[in-house]
């Protein structure tokens, strides 16, 4: 489906299977773990993997929207539909904000040895991830906070997996962990590049009248 997107002519095409599959797929099998289990973290940063690519697929569809799909689906076309993956993106990168210090013991050890004091870094992109979805979600420089967490995201894809995958001895969970990372990364900047055109400082209306 992917490769789809690469041609003009099917690009249209590629946009709206690839968005109706990833779709059905979080709800279908990502959703459920929420239900399951509501007060286990870990539901909601599965989930949000899956959000991110669903968000990064709902740009897709909604830039490349026929007329008559703005017209009779316009919550999902359009404008409408951008301002709906970007709502997803922000819930997103909460759930991941929050997994940094849940399972600080999990992330810790991922972080480079070159780094000092794994935990601080732990804890300091959890708190990153906080703030750019809470700058998602309410449109105080979201721009600027999109960017920034699209890079983040490919950087862990970069320094935590890359080494992995270069040292040879990767396990089949470990290259999972790997595509999924780099599959994230690229939802993340479709979502940032969603901006395009908007100040890097902007704060919505709403906000700035209160």
């Amino acid at each position: 489906m992917w490769h789809g997107l690469l041609w003009k002519h099917s690009a249209a095409t590629a946009a709206r299977v690839l968005f109706v599959y990833l779709l059905l797929w979080m709800l279908q099998f990502k959703v459920r773990f929420i239900v399951l289990a509501p007060t286990v973290e870990g539901s909601y940063q599965t989930t949000g993997e899956t959000a991110v690519i669903v968000a990064g697929a709902w740009v897709l569809y909604a830039w490349f929207a026929a007329d008559w799909e703005r017209r009779w689906l316009g919550f999902a076309g359009g404008d409408n539909g951008v301002r709906i993956a970007r709502i997803l993106y922000g819930l997103a990168l909460i759930a991941f904000g929050l997994s940094h210090f849940v399972y600080v013991d999990l992330t810790a050890p991922l972080v480079p040895g070159w780094l000092a004091e794994p935990e601080f870094w732990a804890y300091f992109t959890g708190s990153t991830f906080l703030a750019a979805g809470a700058a998602v979600l309410f449109g105080v420089y979201a721009r600027l906070a999109a960017a920034l967490s699209a890079l983040q995201i490919g950087l862990f894809t970069l320094l935590v997996w890359g080494p992995i995958v270069a040292a040879g001895h990767i396990s089949a969970d470990h290259w999972t962990e790997f595509v999924v990372s780099w599959a994230i990364t690229a939802g993340a900047w479709v979502v940032a590049d969603s901006y395009r055109g908007v100040p890097w400082l902007a704060v919505s209306k709403r906000i700035a009248q209160t």
